[in-house]
């Protein structure tokens, strides 16, 4: 059987950041409507090794199509290679036919920062237009191009850890749509007024406190997805109005809200809903101009799946992609 080998570069062309904005918005109100099925994700690490094995499946029966990513994901900073490696195996749903292999670096890439912009479409300010960005590495680059896929953006400021990075991430993207990215020394400089914040870090420690925020802002939490670590302190969580891309993936994943929770700043109560639930009607996003918004992105095996399956369409009308032969077919009786 033929099967289509896309590549990282090949995903980046495919994989445009205003239309997988509107992919994941299919999806996640599919997953709401309960029109997807989603395990919850499991990992496994080597002992006393950082880094860790995910998988994660998912069907979206709609589409006919059915899949599973699975990556690794390790601390490569200062390395050539991503943090996250793998690739995502789509199959149609009818007779089991592996139909692709999609690199997952560039997968992940896009569609985390596009559920962020449609966070961000959903829930910030429709006059929201200074962002801060808190990280410098391909999160932060693929942030910036959700960004102002949905908001006006006049003025970007990132931060990080190792001040070279986030001067060489600002020389690399200032010009993109008019913009000029300044650098900033602190955490509190950079978010200091600003409406729209993304967290983009590796930080396993808050950087974010709550006090800097101001009213009106909104906050993509990107970075750190584990139980035991967070970028946001309690009080940023508390101040928020919250929401998930899954019930279910915050309360058992999201160490800025369960970590949160067990210093007692919240309770379980305090997750508003989902973004599928606010795109349905059924939650109400942000009700007033002054409030603080906060997602809590931890990245869903549908999202995987639906831009994969995006991906896919569009090679086969475009042409690209790699076609190899991996077999499947029944073996003929000797």
């Amino acid at each position: 059987m033929q099967v289509l080998i896309v590549s990282q570069q090949e995903v980046r062309e495919l994989l445009r950041m205003e239309e997988c904005i509107d992919v994941m918005a299919d999806a996640l109100a599919a997953l709401t409507r309960g029109d997807a099925v989603m395990p919850l994700r499991a990992m496994a690490g080597m002992p006393e090794h950082p880094g860790l094995l995910a998988w994660m499946p998912s069907l979206l029966p709609a589409s006919n199509v059915m899949g599973i990513k699975v990556i690794s994901v390790f601390p490569n900073e200062g390395t050539e290679l991503e943090s996250h490696q793998g690739a995502v195996l789509l199959f149609e749903a009818t007779r089991g036919q592996l139909l692709a292999v999609v690199d997952a670096s560039e997968v992940t890439a896009i569609r985390t920062a596009a559920v962020s912009g449609l966070a961000t479409r959903l829930l910030a300010r429709p006059d929201a237009d200074d962002l801060a960005i808190l990280g410098s590495g391909t999160q932060a680059r693929t942030h910036l191009e959700a960004m102002t896929a949905v908001r006006e953006i006049r003025r970007v400021r990132v931060w990080s850890r190792d001040p070279d990075h986030a001067r060489i991430f600002a020389e690399s993207v200032s010009g993109q749509r008019g913009l000029s990215v300044e650098v900033s020394v602190s955490v509190r400089e950079a978010v200091e007024g600003a409406s729209i914040i993304c967290t983009t870090t590796s930080a396993t420690e808050p950087i974010l406190e709550g006090r800097w925020l101001s009213p009106g802002a909104h906050v993509n939490a990107v970075g750190f997805a584990g139980p035991t670590g967070r970028e946001l302190d309690a009080e940023a969580v508390a101040r928020a109005r919250l929401f998930a891309d899954r019930r279910e993936s915050i309360q058992s994943e999201a160490g800025d809200f369960l970590l949160a929770k067990s210093e007692g700043a919240v309770a379980d109560e305090h997750v508003v809903g989902e973004l599928g639930e606010v795109l349905l009607g059924k939650v109400k996003g942000r009700t007033s101009p002054e409030q603080i918004t906060l997602f809590e992105s931890l990245g869903l095996a549908i999202e995987d799946l639906a831009a994969v399956n995006h991906v896919y369409q569009r090679a086969r009308e475009t042409g690209k992609g790699t076609s190899v032969e991996l077999g499947g077919e029944r073996h003929a009786p000797h």
